[in-house]
C-alpha cells in the first residue's frame, strides 16, 4: 500500500500547469514521497492562453505576450528549453484616439503618466487647462493612506482630462475594468508607493523608472516577449512535460473535508483522496466546490467582466490608409465600441506572412458588456465601422477569428487585498492544506500567475513536511 501523500491541483490554466511542473521538479530532485494529479474541467489546457496557427498567421485569442522584466515567465521559458523560441515585440509609434483623431502617445510616459513634461506640452491630447492641471502633480501633497480606487487616486493627482484620455484606456485595458472601482493596492501598488515616497508621481517615475534599452540600430528594444509560434508554445511544452498526471474533462464537483485530508468528487464520477489541494480555478468556482463552508462567501462579491477580440487577416493592399505604428487605445469619452486596436503584423514580425496584415481589435467596455453576445457578423461590422473612422480599409477580411471570454476578467475592487487576507487566514484554520492561486487573486498577467504557482508549490511543500 502506497504511503505517498497526494497533491491535487484544480485547473489547467497557466497557474495550475506551473504549480504541477515545479512540484514535479521538486519531488524528483528531492525524492519526495508525494504524488501529483492535475484535473481540468475542459477538454484543453492553457486557460486564456490560446493560439490559432492558420495560413501562415499566428493569432492569439487571449493574451499576446508577457513583460520581459517580470522574471517568473522568462525563467519558466528557460527551464523548459524554450529560450531560443522567444521573440520580442517590434517597437513603433503607438497612438491614442481622442475626439476622432489619432494622437501620438507622448514620449517619456509610463502607463500614460508623464515622466517628462515637454512632450505633454506639445501633445494634442490635452487642452491648455488639462496640461496645467496635469502639472499640478509636481506641487500637490501626498494623498490619504490606505486602499482607494485608481480613478480617485489619479484624478486627484492629474485631473479628469489626462485620466480619461490617456491613463484610463491604458490601465483599464489590462484589467478590462472600471478604474473608479478598481483597487490601487491590488492592481498598481507601485503608483501608491511612489506617491507616498516621492510625493509627486512625475518625480517618482523620473527617479525610479529605468530608461528603455536600445538596440544597435538605435531603436528601442521591445519590452514584451512571445514565442515564434505563439504563446501556446508554453502550454504545449508544459503539457508534454507533465505526462499522465493530467486529467481533462474532470472538473471538481465537491470537496469533503475528512479527518485526514480531503475527498474530491469529480464531474466524471471519480473520487480522489488529497492531502493538499491547490485551487487554481476562477474565484467563482470555489464557493460551489466548498459549499459546506461559508468562508468563501465574499468571493461571490468579486465581479468578473467579459471581453472579446476580433482578429482580421487582410492582404496589405486592402488597407489604403495605413498607420505608421503598432496600434492605438481609445479614449473612454468617445462613442467607439472598440477599446483598442493592435496592428499585430507590425507588433509581432512572426504573426503574418509577407504582404499580409493582421489587425486585432478589442470590445467589451465595463458599460458595454452586451457586445460580447452579438453575432460574429455584427461584431465584425462594428469593428470595421470603427476602424474606418480613422483608416481606409477597402476589402472584407480574408478571414476573421472572434474570441469571446465571458466572465474571464476578475475585478480587484477596493478592499480586495484585505478580503483575500481574511479568507486565507480562515482557510489556514478551517481548510488546512488548501491553497488559492491564479488570476482572481494576485495579478492577472502571465508572470503574475506563474509566480502564484511557484508560491503555491512552496506553500504545499511547507505544509506537507509538518
Amino acid at each position: 500500500m502506497s504511503t505517498h501523500k497526494k497533491i491535487l491541483i484544480a485547473g489547467g490554466g497557466i497557474t495550475g500547469l506551473t504549480t504541477a511542473y515545479y512540484l514535479q521538479k521538486e519531488i524528483a530532485e528531492k525524492d519526495l514521497p508525494y504524488d501529483v494529479t492535475l484535473v481540468e474541467a475542459g477538454n484543453r489546457l492553457g486557460g486564456k492562453i490560446k493560439t490559432i496557427r492558420r495560413n501562415g498567421f499566428v493569432i492569439e485569442q487571449g493574451p499576446d505576450s508577457f513583460l520581459s522584466r517580470k522574471q517568473p515567465a522568462v525563467k519558466l521559458a528557460y527551464e523548459l528549453g524554450l529560450h531560443d523560441q522567444l521573440v520580442r515585440n517590434g517597437t513603433g509609434q503607438s497612438y491614442i484616439l481622442v475626439n476622432d483623431k489619432l494622437h501620438k502617445m507622448p514620449k517619456g510616459s509610463y502607463m500614460g503618466i508623464p515622466k517628462q513634461i515637454r512632450p505633454f506640452l506639445f501633445s494634442g491630447i490635452l487642452s491648455p487647462a488639462g496640461k496645467l492641471r496635469t502639472g499640478m502633480d509636481l506641487i500637490m501633497s501626498r494623498g490619504k493612506q490606505g486602499d482607494q480606487s485608481l480613478g480617485s487616486f489619479f484624478r486627484r493627482r492629474f485631473g479628469n482630462q489626462l485620466v480619461e484620455n490617456q491613463i484610463e484606456p491604458l490601465l483599464s485595458g489590462i484589467y478590462a475594468g472600471n478604474i473608479d472601482e478598481m483597487s490601487i493596492k491590488a492592481t498598481f501598488p507601485n503608483f501608491y508607493d511612489l506617491e507616498q515616497t516621492y510625493r509627486s508621481l512625475i518625480k517618482g517615475l523620473q527617479e525610479t523608472d529605468p530608461k528603455p534599452k536600445t538596440k544597435n540600430d538605435g531603436k528601442k528594444q521591445g519590452v514584451f516577449f512571445s514565442f515564434k509560434n505563439g504563446l501556446e508554445t508554453l502550454i504545449e511544452e508544459l503539457e508534454a512535460s507533465l505526462g499522465d498526471i493530467v486529467e481533462k474533462n474532470a472538473g471538481i464537483d465537491h470537496v469533503e473535508k475528512k479527518e485526514h485530508g480531503y475527498h474530491v468528487l469529480l464531474s466524471n464520477g471519480d473520487v480522489h483522496k488529497a492531502d493538499a489541494i491547490v485551487m487554481a480555478t476562477p474565484h467563482y468556482t470555489v464557493p460551489k466546490v466548498f459549499s459546506q463552508f461559508d468562508l468563501f462567501d465574499s468571493f461571490q462579491e468579486i465581479p468578473s467582466n467579459s471581453v472579446a477580440n476580433v482578429a482580421m487577416a487582410f492582404d496589405e493592399s486592402a488597407i489604403k490608409q495605413d498607420i505608421d505604428g503598432t496600434g492605438f487605445v481609445v479614449s473612454r469619452n468617445s462613442d467607439y465600441r472598440i477599446t483598442a486596436c493592435t496592428w499585430t503584423h507590425k507588433k509581432w514580425p512572426n504573426a503574418a506572412p509577407e504582404g499580409k496584415a493582421l489587425v486585432r481589435c478589442y470590445v467589451g467596455k465595463p458599460d458595454d458588456q452586451d457586445v460580447i453576445n452579438l453575432s460574429d457578423d455584427d461584431m465584425i461590422d462594428i469593428v470595421l465601422n470603427d476602424l474606418n473612422k480613422t483608416m481606409n480599409i477597402t476589402q472584407k477580411p480574408e478571414f476573421s477569428v472572434i474570441s469571446r471570454w465571458k466572465n474571464a476578467m476578475p475585478q480587484y475592487t477596493v478592499g480586495h487585498n484585505d478580503m483575500l487576507e481574511h479568507v486565507r487566514a480562515s482557510m489556514h484554520k478551517e481548510l488546512p492544506g488548501v491553497f488559492l492561486a491564479g488570476s482572481s487573486y494576485e495579478g492577472v498577467g502571465i508572470p503574475d500567475c506563474i509566480g502564484q504557482g511557484e508560491q503555491a508549490v512552496a506553500d504545499v511543500l511547507d505544509f506537507l513536511k509538518n
